[in-house]
């Protein structure tokens, strides 16, 4: 399926480490209507970091990388080609943002190609054009954070995958829970609109 252009993309990574040298291992993305990629990466020359403890919990070896992951530079182009022009988000941008940046560097490519949200913003901006014609602006903040506070609270309670696209997906559901509490609270609020019309009409 070919997605439009300008739609929103939820991205993660998997990274050898914590560390100041660590690199990605693993990236994912998922587009807002489901359309998804997920690739292992092979290390690019000097990408040597490795934490054991790391792998305990995405469980992806160094040794699975070096015979199955694409090489870094192949997929940081096809991450540009499929990416570019789109609203990329992830849930933790500081961290993925330094990931995708070494990913592109790496490559020869400008680090900017791509650019990285935070998925809250995201969310936050999907909640406001859907109500921003049914709250006055003095509440639309206020009421855009207790719904996407609780809709992202529903979803809290699964344990994180430690793998880009399961993470990556996880990212889009909270964002479609956000999306539909918001179209919810707009179409109630239509509703009572109507109900007062109807007892002022004669």
């Amino acid at each position: 399926m070919r997605v439009g252009m300008g739609v929103i993309a939820f991205l993660d990574f998997e990274a050898s480490s914590l560390a100041k040298k660590s690199y990605p291992i693993e990236v994912a993305w998922v587009f807002e209507d489901g359309t998804e990629e997920s690739h292992l990466i092979l290390p690019a020359p000097g990408w040597e970091d490795w934490d054991a403890a790391a792998e305990q919990i995405h469980h992806i070896s160094r040794a699975t990388l070096l015979t199955q992951g694409i090489a870094h530079d192949v997929l940081a182009r096809r991450m540009v080609d499929r990416l570019s022009g789109h609203d990329l988000s992830a849930s933790a941008p500081s961290w993925d943002g330094k990931w995708l940046s070494l990913l592109l560097r790496a490559a020869g490519l400008p680090r900017h190609s791509l650019r990285l949200r935070d998925t809250e913003d995201v969310q936050r901006d999907t909640a406001c054009r859907i109500l921003q014609h049914c709250l006055p602006r003095d509440r639309l903040e206020i009421e855009v954070e207790k719904l996407r506070s609780g809709a992202v609270m529903t979803r809290r309670a699964r344990i994180p995958a430690h793998r880009a696209l399961e993470d990556a997906r996880e990212e889009r559901e909270r964002w479609i829970a956000v999306r539909d509490a918001a179209a919810q609270f707009r179409d109630v609020n239509q509703v009572q609109k109507d109900a007062k019309i109807r007892k002022i009409l004669p």
